[in-house]
């Protein structure tokens, strides 16, 4: 992949965080497998303002601002008009490179307040350094985090660059993606309005993005570009979404239950393929999608029998058991509870890429509706770089 380099924009806020030596910890056994979505997402755009793409809130801070801030500081308190570059923004930054998390403390000192928690490859905005702490922002997260377990400056830039996904937001109703970077080049395959693709590449006026069909390419016109980082969570936000996936999951249950009473009979699951995984209610979703395999993909379609697109077929699928999920891939990386890995994954869960969703079977497998050639299929679950997991039940 290639990074060109795009003008982008920074925040700059004036509070403390802190991580400590002794803060690499891991999560409580309870939720060992289910991480947080990352506290709040950050979109890094080209002539934007830094915004917050969480669903849960849409703080924006004024571009203006943060150019005025990152000019001053390269020029030593002295304005400058030019905005700053790519690596600019990038060296501002401090990342975490931990196995899980790190704290972060009200004051550079691990006997201190923890207020909050910086996941690994979850990025702040640096403020200062002392005595091996960096003050820095992150969300609504301002502290000190320990300086052994984060990269900032020179270091930042390149680590920026892996954990960070370039996101290309579809802004007209149907994108066509083609197999080359021309109006005139074959269609390669079609993305629905607010869906959204991983950019692997960008020349001008066009970005390489990675669909169900193959790698394409799609206009500039017809997307808006991004950088999402993960910022850090504070402890508030931490027990509200902990809250939060634990109502949606008992919602879920229940109207898993209720929907199970009221049917009349069940349905025959499909013989051709095992499901594993220690969740019964998983696994009667992964049992029930499978019986639609062979069925064909029908962009925009939501029928499990005379056609469906990916999310569509999700959607489909959980509203057999009174679930009701957006048909929308991208919104589909929001729902539930985020699963670490595929080697936690159960059956049931959500496999989000760019643009498509899945369901997950168990062994490695999932079960799509892929594409308009292969309509609904069993395939690896690591066929293409997996985006998130997410958990209904």
């Amino acid at each position: 992949m290639t990074y060109r380099k795009t003008r982008m924009a920074a925040c700059a806020l004036t509070a403390a965080l802190a991580l400590s030596a002794t803060d690499l910890t891991a999560q409580a056994a309870e939720s060992a497998s289910v991480l947080p979505s990352g506290g709040v997402n950050i979109a890094l755009s080209r002539g934007n303002s830094l915004e917050n793409i969480s669903t849960d809130t849409d703080t924006m801070i004024p571009i203006e601002a943060i150019i005025e801030w990152a000019a001053t500081e390269e020029a030593g308190g002295a304005a400058s008009e030019e905005e700053p570059t790519e690596e600019d923004l990038f060296r501002n930054l401090v990342i975490a490179q931990v196995n899980d998390y790190v704290n972060v403390r009200s004051l550079p000192t691990t006997e201190s307040e923890i207020v909050g928690k910086l996941y690994n490859n979850s990025v702040g905005t640096f403020i200062s350094e002392e005595n091996g702490w960096y003050q820095i922002s992150s969300g609504s997260v301002t502290g000190y985090v320990k300086a052994e377990y984060c990269v900032t400056g020179e270091d930042a830039i390149e680590t920026a660059r892996r954990v960070g996904t370039r996101i290309a937001t579809v802004n007209t109703t149907t994108l066509k993606v083609r197999t080359e970077p021309s109006l005139e080049a074959s269609v390669l395959g079609l993305v629905p309005l607010e869906d959204q693709l991983v950019v692997l590449d960008e020349t001008d006026g066009w970005v390489q993005v990675d669909v169900e069909e193959g790698i394409g390419w799609v206009s500039t016109d017809y997307v808006s570009l991004h950088t999402e980082f993960v910022q850090a969570e504070s402890r508030e936000e931490e027990a509200a979404r902990l809250a939060k996936e634990e109502e949606e999951r008992r919602r879920a249950r229940e109207a898993a239950a209720a929907k199970a009473a009221g049917s009349s009979g069940g349905s025959t699951s499909s013989q051709t393929y095992a499901v594993s995984g220690d969740s019964s209610m998983g696994s009667s979703v992964a049992e029930y999608a499978l019986q639609f395999v062979g069925n064909p993909y029908v962009y925009g379609g939501t029928s499990l029998t005379n056609g469906a697109d990916c999310s569509g077929f999700v959607m489909s699928v959980y509203a057999n058991f009174g679930v009701s999920l957006p048909h929308s891939s991208s919104a589909d990386r929001n729902q539930g509870a985020a699963v670490d890995g595929l080697s936690n994954a159960q059956p049931g869960d959500l496999i989000c890429y760019s643009g498509h969703v899945a369901l997950y079977i168990g062994n490695g497998q999932i079960v799509h509706a892929s594409n308009s050639r292969t309509g609904i299929i069993v395939s690896n679950a690591d066929y293409r770089k997996i985006l998130a997991i997410r958990r209904i039940f």
